[in-house]
C-alpha cells in the first residue's frame, strides 16, 4: 500500500468502503450531484435489529490499498455503486460490459454492486433487476436515496454471514494464515502443523473477526475478540498484526468514549440524533429494555468497561502500535495514518504537546518517492492537525512548504494560484494581517525573524507576490528587514502593476482590503492651521455700539472625555474661508537609511468640497521630526473634517487614516468653512513709516505712514482701495481715533468726505475706489513747555478705514477728540511744527 488516506480515523474502523465511480462519459457536475445524494445515506439502521451501519464513500481508491482488506477490514471495497448514461437500447449492452469490468477490479473484495443508468427507457428499463436502477435524467432520480438504503442492507447480509463464519469455532478445521500482501513469499515453506504457526493463524483471525464485529456493529464483542488477539499474537512476537490488534483495540475504545467522532466533521456521524444506534443510547443504563421488551444482561456493560480501554491507555496503546509498525518499511503508510488517528483523538482530549510529539514522528515516516501533489496534500494535511491542536505558528510552517510546493521547479505549469492561496492562509499562523486595523495599537506581534523569512520568500515566489505586494514588509516590519533590496523590488513590481487602494477580489471570493503606507513616512502630529492674520475673518462689533453675543451658559461637568476619536472630532475655535487657501501642517520622519521619496501627498477630508493640492516632498534618511505643510481649497461652506492623508511612495498609493495611526497628536480636525469673503488691499500716497506702531489688538491689520506738517499746515492723504477678492465690496465706513495721551491737541485733525467714494460701490473684483482724508495741524503754545521734545518722542496715531459686511450700514463718521485743558492751553510755547504718524485700517467681518 502506497497511497495513505489522511483523512482518516479512528471510528472509520466500523465504516464499510463503498466505490462510487462513473462509467463511460459522465458529465462531471452531474456525476457530483449524484455522488452527493448517495453520499449522505452514511448510517443506516438494520431492521429488526438495533445495529447502525456505517458508511465510507471515495469516488477514487486505488486498487492495491484494497490489498490491505484482510489486515484492516476497513480498508477493503465492499460496495461498488456505478454511475452512467445510456440513451438508446443498442448502446446498453455495451455500458452493461463495462460495468462487469469495473466490478472485476474489486471483485475479490466486493460484497455487492449496482449499477445507476441515467437517459435510457423502453423495454429494457422496464425489466425488473436488482443489480441496475434507470432513471429518465439526473432530474428524475427521487428513489436514489432508497436504493442506497437496501444496497446497504445486502452488503449487512454478507457482512453477517462472513463474521458468523469466521467466529464459529471449527476445532477440526484448520484456520488459514491472513496476510499483507509482503508478507506471501516469507511463509512459503514454513511447517503449518507447528504450534507457533497455529497461534499465529488464531490470533490473526481473532484479530480479523474482531474487525467484522466492530463494522457489524457489535462493540462489545470486537473488544473481546481484539483483546484475545493481542494475547495470542504478543505470545508468537507476530509484531505487525499485534500493532493491528493494539490499533483496533484503541478503535473500538475510542468510539466507546467520543460517540461524536474525532474527525471534527461537520454534521458528525453520531451527532443525528435519529442515527442513533440502541446500544448506544442504553450504554449508561444497565438494564434498560431492549426493542424486545426484555431487560439487557447488565453483564454487556460490565464486560465492556472491563475490555474497553480508558482514554489515558488509548494513547499508550496507539505508540505500542505505532512502534511496531515502525519495524516493518513496507508499513509506512499504516504507521503513518495510525499517528494522524492518535493526533485526532488527542486533540478531543486537548493533550497537545503529546499530540505534536505524534505529528513530528509523522513527519518523518519515510514513504516512496511522492508526487508533487502528493506532497501538497501531505503537508497541507498535517498544517490542519497542528491548527487543531493550537499550534498556529506550526500549522502555518507546514501550509508555507505546500505552498512553496505547488511553485516547485519540478512542476512544468507551477500553480500559482493555489501557491498564493495557501500563502495567504499563513499569514494568521505568523500574526500578519491584511487588515489595517489589526495594526492599530502598534504594537508588534509575533516572531520578527520567523516572519522576516515569510516574507523573503514571498519576494522568492514573484508571482505569487504580484498579487500580496510587498507592503506587509515595508509597513509592519521594514525595521527587521534589509530595506533598500525590499524598496527595490517593490519599486520593479509597482512599475508593471501599480499599487492602489482598491479591494482585490480572489476567485474563491476572498476580499483583500487594501493595505496603506502608515510609516512611510511616519506621522506623529496633525495640526490645522489658522488663515493668515490679513485673511483671517474677524467678528464685527455693531455700529450702534450693540455686540451680539455668541456666548453659552457655563456648566460644569467633571466628566472629561478622552476619547481619541473625540478628540479629532471637537471643533476649532478658527474658521476657514471658502475659496482661500487651508493649511494643515504634519510633523513626520523617515525612519528608512535612505532618501525618501514622498510623490502626490495630499489632505483626505469629509464634509465639503475640498480641492487637495498635492506636495512632493524628499525626506532626508532618517530625518527625524520635519515639518510638513499640506493645503487646499475648500470649495463650499459647513463642516470640515481632516480625515487623514494619501501618499504615493515606491508606486504604491496609500489613503491613510487618522484612526489607523497610532500615537498621532492633534489638537482637533474639524472647522467651519464660512463664506467667501471680499479681500481689500490699501495703498496711500504718504511713505512708509520708519517706526512701526503696535494695533491695539494683535488681529487688526496696520499700515504705517509718516508725514511732518508744521502748525496750521493741512495735507492730504490719498488711500486707494483695490479689490482683489472674488467677492464685490458693498459698504465702507471709516472711523479715526487719535491717540492723545498729553491731551495736546484739539479741533478736527482728520477729515474726509465720503460720498464720491461710495458713488463707486460696490466695488467689483479688480476695481480700485479712493478717498482723500485732510490732515490738519492745530495747536495751541501757550505756556507749553518742552512741548517740542514730547512731541518727537511720543508722534500722534492716527488709525481708522474699518470696512463694514455688507450687512452693515452706513452711518456719519465719528470723530473722537477730547476738549483741550483750559489750565494747559494757557501756557506758551515757541514750537512750530508736529509730526503725524500711523494710518491703521481694520477689516472686521461679521
Amino acid at each position: 500500500m502506497s497511497v495513505p488516506d489522511y483523512m482518516q480515523c479512528a471510528e472509520d474502523h466500523q465504516t464499510l468502503l463503498v466505490v462510487v465511480q462513473p462509467v463511460g462519459i459522465v458529465p462531471e457536475e452531474s456525476f457530483f450531484r449524484i455522488y452527493k445524494r448517495i453520499s449522505a445515506v452514511s448510517q443506516v439502521n438494520v431492521r429488526d435489529s438495533q445495529r447502525v451501519l456505517y458508511i465510507r464513500y471515495r469516488h477514487h481508491y486505488p486498487p492495491e490499498n484494497n490489498e490491505w482488506g484482510d489486515f484492516q477490514t476497513h480498508r477493503k471495497v465492499v460496495g461498488l455503486i456505478t454511475i452512467t448514461e445510456c440513451s438508446s437500447a443498442k448502446e446498453w449492452p455495451q455500458t452493461f460490459e463495462k460495468f462487469h469490468l469495473q466490478k472485476e477490479m474489486y471483485g475479490s473484495t466486493l460484497y455487492d454492486s449496482r449499477l445507476f443508468v441515467f437517459g435510457l427507457q423502453g423495454e429494457i428499463a422496464e425489466q425488473p433487476r436488482t443489480d441496475v436502477a434507470f432513471y429518465p435524467s439526473y432530474d428524475e432520480c427521487e428513489t436514489v436515496e432508497k436504493r442506497i438504503e437496501d444496497f446497504i442492507e445486502s452488503l449487512f447480509i454478507v457482512l453477517e454471514s462472513k463474521r458468523l463464519d469466521r467466529a464459529t469455532d471449527k476445532s477440526g478445521d484448520k484456520i488459514p494464515l491472513l496476510c499483507v500482501p509482503f508478507e506471501k513469499k516469507d511463509f512459503v515453506g514454513l511447517d503449518t502443523d507447528s504450534r507457533h504457526y497455529k497461534k499465529r493463524c488464531q490470533g490473526r483471525m481473532r484479530k480479523h473477526v474482531g474487525d467484522l464485529c466492530l463494522q457489524a456493529g457489535m462493540l462489545q464483542d470486537s473488544l473481546v475478540h481484539y483483546h484475545m488477539a493481542v494475547e495470542l499474537l504478543r505470545s508468537v512476537n507476530d509484531f505487525l498484526w499485534l500493532g493491528a490488534a493494539l490499533e483496533g483495540l484503541c478503535s473500538a475504545s475510542v468510539i466507546y468514549h467520543y460517540p461524536g467522532g474525532t474527525g471534527g466533521k461537520v454534521g458528525s456521524r453520531r451527532a443525528q440524533g435519529g442515527s442513533l444506534s440502541a446500544e448506544a443510547g442504553n450504554r449508561h443504563r444497565p438494564g434498560a429494555l431492549t426493542s424486545n421488551g426484555i431487560n439487557a444482561d447488565t453483564s454487556a456493560e460490565i464486560g465492556r468497561a472491563k475490555n474497553c480501554l480508558s482514554p489515558e491507555d488509548i494513547i499508550e496503546k496507539y505508540k505500542e502500535a505505532i512502534s511496531y509498525y515502525g519495524k516493518y518499511k513496507n508499513a509506512g503508510v499504516i504507521e503513518l495514518e495510525a499517528c494522524v488517528k492518535a493526533v485526532r483523538v488527542l486533540a478531543m482530549q486537548k493533550r497537545s504537546m503529546e499530540a505534536s510529539e505524534f505529528l513530528q514522528n509523522a513527519v518523518y515516516i519515510n514513504l516512496r518517492q511522492l508526487s508533487e501533489e502528493e506532497k501538497i496534500q501531505r503537508y497541507s494535511i498535517l498544517s490542519e492537525l497542528y491548527e487543531r491542536i493550537g499550534f498556529h505558528r506550526k500549522s502555518a510552517f507546514f501550509k508555507r512548504i505546500a505552498a512553496m510546493q505547488c511553485a516547485a521547479p519540478s512542476i512544468p505549469e507551477p500553480g500559482w494560484r493555489a501557491c498564493y492561496k495557501l500563502l495567504l492562509e499563513t499569514l494568521p499562523g505568523y500574526s500578519l494581517s491584511l487588515d489595517p486595523q489589526d495594526f492599530s495599537k502598534g504594537t508588534h506581534r509575533g516572531w520578527a525573524a520567523v516572519q522576516m523569512r515569510l516574507l523573503h520568500d514571498y519576494f522568492v515566489e514573484k508571482k505569487a507576490i504580484v498579487s500580496i505586494k510587498c507592503e506587509f514588509e515595508i509597513v509592519f516590519h521594514f525595521y527587521f528587514l534589509e530595506k533598500k533590496d525590499v524598496t527595490q523590488s517593490l519599486e520593479s513590481y509597482t512599475a508593471k502593476c501599480p499599487g492602489t487602494m482598491e479591494v482585490i477580489t480572489l476567485p474563491d471570493g476572498l476580499k483583500l482590503p487594501p493595505v496603506p503606507f502608515t510609516k512611510l513616512p511616519i506621522v506623529k502630529s496633525v495640526k490645522l492651521l489658522n488663515l493668515p492674520t490679513s485673511l483671517r475673518p474677524h467678528k464685527m462689533k455693531s455700529l450702534l455700539g450693540q455686540n451680539v453675543s455668541t456666548k453659552s451658559p457655563f456648566i460644569y461637568s467633571p466628566i472629561i472625555a478622552h476619547s481619541r476619536g473625540e478628540e479629532r472630532n471637537k471643533k476649532i475655535d478658527f474658521q476657514w474661508v471658502q475659496g482661500d487657501v487651508c493649511e494643515v501642517q504634519l510633523m513626520v520622519y523617515n525612519p528608512m537609511p535612505f532618501e525618501l521619496r514622498v510623490e502626490n501627498m495630499g489632505l483626505l477630508t469629509t464634509g465639503v468640497e475640498f480641492e487637495s493640492l498635492p506636495a512632493a516632498l524628499s525626506l532626508p534618511a532618517e530625518s527625524g521630526l520635519y515639518p510638513v505643510t499640506l493645503v487646499g481649497v475648500p470649495q463650499t461652506t459647513g463642516q470640515i473634517t481632516v480625515n487623514g492623508y494619501h501618499t504615493s511612495v515606491f508606486g504604491v498609493f496609500s489613503d491613510c487614516l487618522l484612526d489607523n495611526l497610532p500615537g498621532v497628536k492633534t489638537n482637533g480636525c474639524t472647522v467651519e468653512v464660512i463664506p467667501a469673503l471680499p479681500r481689500l488691499q490699501i495703498s496711500t500716497s504718504l511713505p512708509r513709516s520708519a517706526h512701526t506702531l503696535q494695533p491695539s489688538s494683535g488681529d487688526e491689520i496696520s499700515t504705517n505712514v509718516s508725514v511732518q506738517l508744521y502748525n496750521g499746515e493741512t495735507q492730504q492723504l490719498i488711500i486707494k482701495l483695490e479689490n482683489i477678492g472674488t467677492e464685490p465690496l458693498e459698504k465702507l465706513e471709516v472711523t479715526a481715533k487719535t491717540v492723545n495721551t498729553k491731551e495736546k491737541l484739539y479741533g478736527d485733525f482728520l477729515s474726509w468726505n465720503l460720498e464720491d467714494t461710495l458713488c463707486q460701490f460696490p466695488l467689483k473684483p479688480g476695481k480700485i475706489a479712493t478717498f482723500v482724508v485732510n490732515i490738519k495741524v492745530k495747536l495751541d503754545f501757550s505756556c507749553q513747555e518742552n512741548l517740542l521734545q514730547d512731541l518727537s518722542d511720543d508722534g500722534i496715531s492716527v488709525s481708522g478705514l474699518p470696512l463694514s459686511s455688507p450687512f452693515r450700514q452706513v452711518v456719519k463718521p465719528r470723530v473722537e477728540t477730547k476738549p483741550l485743558n483750559p489750565q494747559e492751553s494757557s501756557k506758551v510755547g515757541d514750537f512750530s511744527h508736529v509730526k503725524i504718524q500711523g494710518v491703521t485700517v481694520n477689516n472686521p467681518v461679521n
